[in-house]
Formats: C-alpha cells, structure tokens, sequence
C-alpha cells in the first residue's frame, strides 16, 4: 500500500469528496484505487473562517509502482511503512521464572498484557482496589469527604490516568510504532476505533473502566495473574562480595514474600512510600524537575469560539482544547498542562490532610467548563535542593497549606484570576462555577504559593490572553493547588532498562521519571516488557548452554 499525507479538505466537505481529492491528487482513475484508509484525521485551525481537515491515507492502487515513478521527490506519497508489531520473543514450553510487576497502571498494565502474549505469565501486585471498587471510593471523596488512601485518583487499577481526560497521544519519538500497538490493544478492549486515526485521540473516564477491566481478563487468560490491595513494603536485594547487587524478590504488607529476579517498578508519580523505600534500600533515586501551580477553568463556549470562529460546536471538531506557554522575565517558563475540554476540576489528593487538583473529562466533554493546569517549572537546584526526595516535601508543604486554605475538609482553596492580578483575596466568585467537589473556598493562593511561582502565573496570565482572548477574564476561576504534574523523582536505569545500581529490577513509567501521559507510559511499559523479556530469555539460554 502507498501513504499520501497532507491531503487537506474543508471541515464540511461530503464524504465522496474524500475519494475525488485521493484520485486528483495522484491523476489516476477511480477503478485503480481498490482501497483508501484513514491513518489519521487533524484539523487546521489558523485560519477560523476557513478550518481544514488534513489527511493521512494509506492506499491501494492497482498499479502502485507506477505512482509511486510519477510522484517520485514527493514527500507526501511513498510507501506505507510498516507498523505491524512483532514480540522480541516466546517463553518456552515449561518456562517457570515468572517476572513482577508493581503497578496496575498504563504502564504496569501493558508491560503486564506484552508478557503475558509473550508467554511469561506475570504477576502484577497493585496496592489499590479493582478499577469499579476503586471508583467508588473515589466518589467517596469527592461527594461525601472521605478519603481512602490506598484506593484514590492515584491508587487502584488502572492508575491515575483513569481519571483524567483519556489523552492518548505524545509527542514521544516512536519509530517502532509501540503507540501504535498501544491503541490497537485500546480497541481490542472496547475503545472507539477513532482512535487509530484522529489526530488528539481520547477516551473518558468511564470508556477507561471498562477497557481496564477487559485487559485484566485477556492477562489472565494468558496465564498472568493480578493481586490487589497488595502494597509492596520491602525489595529483596542480594549483594555480593563485589558489591553487585541484584532483586531476589519483594515482600508485601501482610508479610506475604514473592521471589523474582525481574521485577518492574511502575509505580506513577505518586508512591511516595515506595521512593522512600527504594532510598532506603539504596536504589539509586536522584531528584528532578517537576512543575507546580494551580488549575485554571474557563467556559468551554469560549474556548470554542476562541479557536473554531464560526465553526464553534461543529461535532467533527468537538471542544477545543489549547496549549499555552510563555517565558518570564524572572527566567520561569509558565505553560498549561493536561488540558481538559468540557471537564472538571477534581480532587486527586493520596494522602490525608492534603489538597491536590487534577483535570478529568469523559469522552463527550461536555460538561460547561474547560480547565488545565497553569503550572511553573520548577528545578532541585534551584528551588528544593536537599537530597533525592526534597521535591516530595516541597509537595507535600504546599499541599497541607492548600489543605488549611480551604477549610479543612478536603475543599479547596480557589481565587479568581482578577483578584490574583489585583493582589486581592477571593471574597466571592463571578459566573464561571468551580466544578471542584467536595467544594471550593475563597481565597488567596499567594498566602500558600512560592511567591515566585505567583510572580510568574501573573505575567503569563495576560501573555496567555493575548493568544486566547478571554483567558484573563476577571471571573475565570483558579483552583489550588496543582503538584502532581509529574514525578519529583527519577529512578535511573541503563540502556537495558534495568536499575543503574541493582540488577533485576526495571524502573518504568511516569513514577520511575520516565514518562508523562497514558500513552507515553504504556509505550515504556512496551519498551521496558520487551528488556525483561531479552534478559529471561538470555538467563534461559546461558542456563541450557551451561
């Protein structure tokens, strides 16, 4: 088959239109194209009044050497490349070694599924519940104040992506087509086929429940095998005479001790009991950049019209969404992060007395408000140095000061974005409604924020207006505070993916430092199943050699 890319139609156009554009734009007859598929479908919106939809087509022609001699030196038509994906190998017959895998979510959750089909039977230990258990819980937070710390937006199967927009793109180098693999499996557990070609795919929180449940099954049936409510307290380390050390194993709160020579650490970004435990045991932990800030949320009718013009509302563009940076005069970068069109703001905290926010939308985001994250980047040496896990107690300050801010309770402490300019608390709100749950309380957020990072939203507040009319508004609400952007740690591994310091052991995903995003988490939770794979294979052939 043959790829054409950058095929642009109006966002209107009839769906015959298609075909015609695909038979112009290469002069061949309509009876020597036998096959047109969509690989993928954005939009380009610079121009409102004129927004195109741009293609990218995989083809079969009925003579494709000789299109491909006519449009030679044409960047836009060549061969389809290859995206089929192949395991790097298959246990064999009797294989008993059965590797470990920390973490139920996207990317402990892949890592699991590429074992699994590759016939090594894992077992993944997730120290939250089943994902509707789990959901529960959740709700109980937000509806009636109740927080469940080992079952929570961060903890439980599926890991904190289920509760958030179900982005499931990156802008992660791919040339092996992982992220591909990653959506097929998607759609194999109930996702919308869309996914494999528009261009921002997404999927919502409910859609996310379901697929969970589904991937656990096919694990299952491929001979894995899931534990719950299953917390590792401990990592078994031999070291030998020469200091070398390697995982034998892990033990689990209620004493139960697993052995294993392989064991992978996909934690996320919010086991903060698990880094500690990793110091302890001298895995080496180094602390990294991270971001902190609030949520910000606006009408979604106005991000729509902001960036669709005349074409707000239209159902192939759906709720638009934005990206936004600016660099400071004070050396910050201040930028949007985790946008959610159509969502809400909801409490993501983990731990008791402790505030944090988070984005979620379902799939039809249509809920009345847009919000993303507003956050500044922060760096150890600048701004939490003190040791590998210094930016875990930087969070957890501001995060037991958002706690006070709003009462208490579990509410959170909200400002409008004209008293922040002004220097003002929050004594009331205008019409945009803070769709935080259990609730919202007025406030300052400079009272609890590192006066840099205020400095900073400050200046970008009106930059961000300036590409997004209507985002300094007065009345736009902001919502504190955001400091679970990323890992404030990194679990460095080598170019085989294992522990740079401890054999066995393969830190993974957006916990280890490695990752940001569902998608990007469960293509290094690919990457990492295939290491863990390699070095179980090649200890099985030195073992028969031997």
């Amino acid at each position: 088959m043959l790829r054409l890319t950058e095929l642009r139609l109006p966002l209107d156009h009839p769906e015959p239109a298609l075909r015609a554009a695909v038979l112009a734009r290469l002069g061949i007859a309509d009876a020597d194209l036998l096959e047109l598929q969509i690989f993928r479908r954005g939009y380009d919106a610079r121009r409102k009044s004129a927004i195109q939809l741009v293609y990218t087509l995989d083809l079969a022609l009925r003579d494709e050497a000789a299109a491909l001699r006519r449009h030679q030196g044409d960047r836009h038509v060549g061969p389809r490349p290859d995206t089929t994906y192949r395991f790097v190998g298959q246990a064999p017959a009797g294989f008993t070694r059965r590797p470990l895998v920390i973490g139920a979510g996207p990317c402990g959750l892949l890592a699991g599924l590429l074992l699994a089909q590759m016939g090594f039977r894992p077992i993944i230990l997730e120290r939250g519940k089943v994902v509707r258990e789990r959901t529960k819980d959740t709700w109980g937070l937000w509806r009636r104040s109740e927080l469940h710390p080992e079952s929570n937006v961060q903890f439980g199967e599926g890991g904190a992506g289920t509760f958030s927009d179900g982005k499931l793109y990156s802008q992660i180098s791919d040339p092996g087509h992982h992220g591909r693999k990653v959506l097929e499996e998607f759609v194999k557990a109930g996702a919308p086929e869309e996914i494999l070609y528009v261009s921002k795919p997404h999927i919502g929180t409910f859609r996310l429940v379901t697929m969970v449940e589904h991937m656990r099954r096919s694990i299952e049936s491929l001979g894995g095998e899931y534990r719950f409510e299953s917390r590792v307290t401990d990592l078994l380390i031999d070291t030998a005479p020469d200091g070398t050390r390697q995982v034998r194993g892990v033990a689990l709160a209620d004493g139960t001790v697993l052995e294993s020579d392989h064991v992978v650490l996909a934690v996320g970004h919010s086991a903060r009991d698990t880094f500690e435990l990793l110091e302890r045991r001298g895995v080496y932990v180094e602390a990294k950049p991270f971001s902190i800030g609030v949520r910000i949320e606006h009408p979604q009718r106005m991000v729509n019209e902001c960036r669709f013009g005349p074409f707000a509302g239209n159902k192939v563009l759906g709720a638009a969404d934005y990206k936004l940076v600016h660099h400071c005069r004070n050396g910050r970068t201040v930028y949007s992060f985790c946008m959610c069109p159509g969502g809400t703001v909801v409490a993501a905290t983990s731990e008791p007395g402790r505030v944090v926010t988070n984005g979620m939308s379902q799939y039809q985001r249509a809920e009345r408000n847009a919000n993303s994250a507003v956050v500044v980047g922060i760096t150890p040496e600048q701004d939490f140095p003190g040791g590998p896990l210094a930016g875990i107690d930087l969070q957890r300050r501001l995060e037991e000061a958002a706690f006070r801010a709003g009462g208490g309770d579990y509410r959170a402490p909200v400002q409008t974005v004209g008293d922040l300019l002004a220097g003002r608390p929050s004594t009331a709100l205008g019409e945009v409604a803070p769709s935080y749950k259990p609730g919202v309380t007025p406030s300052d957020l400079a009272a609890f924020l590192p006066d840099y990072a205020v400095a900073a939203i400050r200046e970008a507040l009106p930059a961000f207006d300036r590409q997004l009319r209507g985002f300094a508004r007065g009345d736009a609400v902001m919502t504190g505070v955001e400091t679970r952007t990323s890992s404030p740690v990194r679990v460095k591994r080598g170019e085989d993916r294992q522990s740079l310091n401890t054999r066995g052991l393969f830190p993974a995903g957006e916990g280890a430092g490695y990752a940001g995003g569902i998608l990007s988490a469960a293509v290094d939770g690919i990457k990492t199943a295939e290491a863990v794979a390699r070095s179980l294979l090649g200890a099985a052939a030195r073992a028969k050699a031997a």
